[in-house]
Formats: C-alpha cells, structure tokens, sequence
C-alpha cells in the first residue's frame, strides 16, 4: 500500500526450546509463523484469533519489543529493525501500546503526574510548567482531572487505571497505537466507555489502531479491516463488514457461530462449533494448520499450506476452498 503507516512482511517469531544444563536446543515454538499486515493513517486493524495464535507475540515483534527471527516491518515507509538505537528512540514517539492488564502496567511506586510525563521528559517534548499543563491536557482528554495528579495507581479503579495507561500511550504524540486486549480485564460497562473514549480519540487525533481482541463483537463495532490469526497466520483478512457477513474460513465462521445472538430469531441457528485443541505450535500439523478442526477437510489440505490470496476485492483467504460462504 503507497501510503501506508505500517507495513510488515512475513514477519516470524520463534522462541527456542533449551533443555539440560547446557541448554541444548530441543525445538522452536512457532509463535507467529510468517504474516503480512498493513494499516493507513487513522485505520483501526483489528486482529482476532483464540488465545495462543501469536497475537501479542506479533503485536510486541512489530514495536521492536521483541527481536524477529525473520521478517520486516517498515513504519512510515522505514525499515525499524535496520535503524540504530537512536533513531529507533525518536521513532518510538508515534509507536505507542495499551497494555492488557492496567494493574500490572502502571509502576505503582510514581504518581499519575509522574507516569504520564515520563514519556514527556524521555522524548523532551516539554519541560517545567509546560510539563504538567500537559499532562492536565492529557489527564482531561481521557476523562479524568488534575485532582488525580498526586494519586497513586492503587488509589483508581480498573477503568480508571486503564485512562491513565491511554494518556500515557498519547503522551508522545503518536500516530499509531497497538491496544493489545485493552479492555479484556475490565467490567462490561467499564469497557464500553473505554472503547468509546479510544473511538473519540482516534478520529480527533487521526490515530491508526491495532486492536488485539478475542471479543469479536467488540472488534466488528471498532474496527475497519478485521485479519483473523490461528497458530501463528493470518487465515482470512478483509473489510469488517465484509468479513462478518460473509466469512470464507470454516475458522471464522465458527468464531462467528460462537458468538451469543442478540436477534431471538437468529438463537435457533445452528452452530458450527470447532471441535478439539489448537495443536501444538512446536509441532503443527502439516499442510493447513486448521485441517484437523476442520469440518470441510480434504486430502490437499493435509498435505499443502494454502496461500493467502485475494477472492474478492480486499478480501484475502487461506484456504482450499477459495470460496465465500455465508453463515
């Protein structure tokens, strides 16, 4: 995409298995397996899949938090793995993330005013007076007042600490932000607020989002373009309203199925539940990853990985098949 804010190619990311005393390698757990993604300057990509497909793990690879085994990742058009320590610093500005856990994520040692203006004093944004005017700035674009800045994270709530770790994340100034299942934590009604406030934030500061979440619901009211992940790829992408209305992967369709419906006439649906565990990432099963879930499984798919290719305009699929199907 020519003006995309992030672009990443086949990236992978595998964690070495070390046994005995002289940590002999063993094996490779395949956390993400080669995937390609691209977002454009105020997009929100939400990336969904079952717990352990490599969401976070791929989330974290493509902020440089986490060295690739293989793979680029350009941001603005550059290469992040290729740059020094410190341009990568100066780049970390527009790369910001909301962590899940707004317990853990906060140092419980520093004061509200102390951690949002770390980001502020780490990057020189502004000093003194200046300093904390805007972190009030901060603190009230998040729903939250001055009176908060000498409070201590154990003195909020949940949804509280989560609008500290957003003003935070837009201390810098950035233009894309990963929200790694920012609201998995909190109450129903906490979180609906909080996916409000990331909504008035995006299309007031044309942010870009990579939003991780396992609530497909969540991710259809969010999210612009949806890629659905499974041991480590990405098996189906394409527009939000697209993908849930016509889903092409028998994995997608039983995410959808599994679903509750709110329409009564729809509760008498018979579901395509997935039957059986995700296999083992040190040792997937050859061909399609999914075949052995799979209802529609076919000799081909036990024994060549599908490629992900476009079936329909901006709509990508990993899968024998080939076909759209409507649930």
């Amino acid at each position: 995409m020519d003006n995309s804010l992030l672009e990443v190619k086949n990236l992978k990311k595998y964690f070495p298995i070390e046994r005995g005393f002289l940590r002999h390698g063993t094996g490779m757990v395949r956390a993400v397996d080669g995937i390609d993604l691209s977002l454009v300057p105020g997009e929100t990509l939400g990336l969904v899949g079952e717990s352990g497909c490599g969401k976070s793990t791929a989330a974290r690879c493509i902020l440089r938090l986490l060295p690739l085994t293989t793979g680029e990742v350009y941001f603005e058009g550059r290469e992040i793995f290729g740059l020094p320590r410190t341009q990568m610093r100066k780049l970390r500005r527009a790369m910001q993330i909301i962590f899940q856990d707004p317990y853990s994520s906060l140092n419980p040692r520093q004061t509200v005013e102390s951690i949002i203006s770390e980001p502020i004093k780490v990057h020189r944004i502004a000093k003194g007076k200046a300093r904390q005017d805007k972190v009030i700035e901060l603190l009230t674009m998040v729903g939250l007042s001055s009176s908060h800045l000498k409070r201590y994270p154990h003195e909020f709530s949940g949804g509280q600490r989560q609008r500290i770790g957003i003003a935070r994340a837009l201390a810098g100034s950035p233009k894309l932000i990963v929200c790694d299942e920012p609201v998995s934590s909190l109450d129903v009604s906490i979180a609906a607020q909080i996916i409000n406030l990331l909504q008035e934030l995006k299309g007031r500061l044309r942010l870009a989002y990579l939003f991780i979440s396992h609530d497909l619901r969540m991710i259809e009211y969010i999210s612009d373009r949806v890629a659905v992940m499974y041991l480590g790829k990405i098996v189906e992408q394409a527009r939000a309203e697209d993908l849930y209305r016509r889903p092409g992967h028998p994995y997608t369709q039983s995410l959808l199925d599994a679903v509750p419906k709110n329409d009564p006439r729809e509760r008498g649906h018979r579901k395509k539940l997935l039957g059986g565990d995700v296999p083992n990432p040190v040792n997937p099963p050859p061909g399609c990853h999914f075949h052995p879930r799979c209802a529609h499984v076919m000799p081909v798919c036990k024994s060549e990985e599908p490629a992900l290719k476009e079936i329909a305009p901006d709509h990508f699929l990993a899968c024998h098949l080939q076909k759209l199907e409507a649930i």
